[in-house]
């Protein structure tokens, strides 16, 4: 059946183009991904997939059900996941499909996703006579925006009735050339969770200080004790990171003593509890610092994602069954990330395997990273995108 899922893959791969080429050209931000969703639907339609809109906002789930017999039950179902959102980044290619929407881009891969999720579909509407049980699709609007479209599809039934055996999900990964992909069980990708923190004081001459509350020296002495959040009070086996990424003095200059500074940063870890218990020891060191100072802290924390787990039996399963699709070569080994994909929300439901697709090409002409305005992908990564998602969607149902 590989050789067979490979050619039907090479007979669809102008219709893949011309679709990702589509959504790449007219990308929409989080949670407001209606044309895109439409586009879905009408791709869906003609190829005569049931689904469900409106799940979790913009989302889709579309289901093909397998007509062999003999397999189980035909209830057994697995899930895929793409995800449907841009990002607020202008584009800096120069390519006949670039963007038409200045400072709107599909800079993170989502148009590929959504893509190879479809290619995927058309390939498995062609074997329906070949596997036996249900493959969910779930195109997921927001993965880009806390708090993320995954948690709502979650609460809007997207893993119910009946829940999926299991999840897989894949992202471009430019570090990979087209042709090969990435695996890792267990532990893959980081909470993370954003802070905004105000430190207020008392704003006054540069040269009387005494007469002033300095909120940037408090600011300052923030900054460095949070450190010892990570290095003091968490456990070193656990990868952790916090960081302040923007500070800001409402007003002041040369001379001039602000009344207040603003602080934006993240936490990121791979542990619940200490996740928890960490975003608390910093909001009260914070808050300790500026009384202790004369100032005062307020700290708002805006929850994001959990941590990212691949079960380690769907995950194994799913290495070997790329193994057999692309051969061993292709198949490569990823380390930890403490970047953060809210399909990590499906991983606290279900068993969930989310891996990574490469989109380079042998010369490296593809090779800028994700966010980035000059991101762009080998196009024939499309034909590894869709084929693979739909043969180990296969391979997982019989594995049941």
């Amino acid at each position: 059946m590989i050789e067979e899922i490979k050619e039907k893959t090479r007979e669809i791969y102008p219709r893949l183009l011309t679709i990702r080429r589509h959504f790449h050209q007219y990308p929409e931000l989080s949670f407001q991904e209606i044309n895109t969703a439409q586009y879905l639907q009408k791709v869906l339609d003609e190829i005569h997939v049931p689904y469900t809109y409106g799940v979790g906002g913009t989302g889709i789930v579309a289901t093909i059900t397998g007509e062999k017999e003999g397999e189980g039950g035909a209830e057994k179902t697995i899930a895929l996941r793409a995800d449907m959102d841009a990002l607020p980044i202008d584009e800096l290619n120069e390519v006949s499909y670039k963007s038409k929407y200045p400072g709107i881009m599909h800079a993170c891969g989502h148009d590929v996703h959504m893509t190879s999720l479809l290619g995927a579909l058309f390939i498995l509407s062609e074997f329906k006579s070949q596997f036996a049980g249900k493959v969910r699709c779930i195109f997921q609007p927001g993965e880009e925006l806390s708090p993320g479209g995954a948690s709502l599809m979650i609460k809007e039934g997207a893993l119910a009735n009946p829940q999926p055996m299991g999840i897989i999900g894949q992202h471009v990964y430019p570090t990979l050339k087209a042709g090969e992909v990435g695996f890792r069980s267990g532990m893959m990708m980081a909470s993370s969770d954003e802070l905004e923190i105000k430190i207020l004081g008392k704003g006054g001459h540069g040269a009387v200080p005494h007469q002033a509350i300095d909120p940037i020296l408090i600011a300052a002495h923030v900054i460095t004790a949070c450190q010892q959040i990570v290095s003091r009070i968490g456990n070193p086996v656990i990868p952790t990171v916090f960081n302040i990424g923007k500070i800001q003095s409402m007003g002041g200059t040369y001379n001039v003593i602000p009344d207040e500074v603003q602080l934006k940063g993240t936490f990121r870890t791979f542990d619940e509890s200490w996740r928890k218990e960490g975003l608390n020891s910093i909001k009260k060191l914070i808050q300790g610092i500026a009384q202790s100072m004369g100032g005062e802290a307020v700290i708002t924390i805006q929850e994001g994602y959990p941590f990212l787990v691949n079960e380690e039996k769907l995950t194994e399963n799913c290495r070997k069954y790329a193994k057999e699709f692309l051969g061993h070569d292709c198949v490569k080994e990823l380390p930890m990330r403490l970047t953060s994909e809210d399909f990590a929300f499906y991983s606290h439901v279900v068993p969930g395997c989310f891996y990574r697709l490469g989109t380079d090409n042998q010369k490296g002409d593809f090779s800028h990273q994700v966010h980035s305005g000059q991101f762009n992908i080998d196009e024939t990564a499309l034909l590894t995108g869709a084929g693979l998602m739909a043969w180990l969607a296969i391979c997982a149902l019989k594995e049941q």
